[in-house]
């Protein structure tokens, strides 16, 4: 099987970075039920996709961007107009999944995957209800130790197996603390210099779980690599947003109209 799969990435490169592309677009959906529903405290899986009119969506109205293209952002059934942001977020996903294939080892790229849905699910939540679930910082800080422990290379480490295993598991304790600790006093100096809370505990959390996953380098990048990068980026697709009205209403799916709340 694993020899398999290593002739075929070999001699076709391209078969499985178009695959991780797909696969992302469809992670990138069900994320959008994520975004949505958690929050509300209501199941991901049950019930299944229905429009703001109540009505169940199929499932060839329900591909991963290309329906939100087909049918221009309209339901099909009523004709309710359904948020850009779902085949955004679809689009995101499978883009950062083709990139983290394409540029990591195979295991590396596929833990890549798990960690990029967390970040995105976690962000977008975020800007939504400015909260961010335990499952994806606290969950996703204990599953980053597990998974460096079991897979030395994600932190980069090699050598004998279970010192190697030990060593990365090591790392991500390491890059957790550091991650969590940094953010933890840059809110206590914010707090005392603003006399305001500067970060809330999610933060806090959500940085130990980068950290976990990429070490304290990547922790200390996500800081402030991300501020820089936000001041860039994300400010301008804010106020575009403000500008032409793009707001989420609540959905169970990249391609489906939204669902009343």
């Amino acid at each position: 099987m694993i020899e398999n799969f290593t002739y075929i990435n070999a001699d076709f490169p391209w078969f499985f970075a178009v695959f991780s592309f797909i696969f992302g677009a469809t992670v990138g959906s069900f994320l959008n039920v994520c975004i949505y529903r958690i929050p509300a405290e209501r199941s991901v899986v049950f019930p299944g996709s229905t429009c703001a009119c109540g009505k169940p969506i199929a499932w060839y109205n329900n591909i991963p961007i290309l329906t939100w293209v087909f049918l221009r952002g309209r339901a099909s059934c009523c004709g309710e107009k359904f948020s850009a942001r779902y085949p955004a977020i679809e689009l995101l996903t499978a883009v950062l999944f083709y990139a983290s294939w394409v540029m990591h080892p195979p295991v590396v790229a596929m833990i890549g995957f798990l960690f990029i849905a967390f970040l995105i699910c976690s962000t977008f939540i975020d800007l939504d209800h400015m909260i961010i679930p335990d499952r994806f910082s606290i969950g996703g800080m204990l599953i980053g130790v597990l998974l460096s422990i079991l897979f030395p290379s994600l932190q980069g480490v090699e050598g004998q197996p279970i010192i190697a295993n030990i060593e990365s598991g090591v790392h991500s304790i390491i890059g957790a603390l550091i991650g969590a600790g940094l953010v933890y006093w840059i809110a206590v100096l914010g707090e005392i210099v603003f006399r305001k809370p500067a970060m809330g505990e999610g933060d806090v959390k959500f940085v130990g779980f980068i950290g976990a996953f990429c070490g304290w380098q990547g922790a200390v990048f996500a800081m402030f690599g991300g501020a820089f990068i936000g001041t860039l980026i994300l400010l301008p697709v804010l106020l575009l947003g403000r500008i032409f009205g793009w707001k989420q209403r609540g959905g169970t799916s990249g391609s489906e109209a939204a669902e009343e709340e």
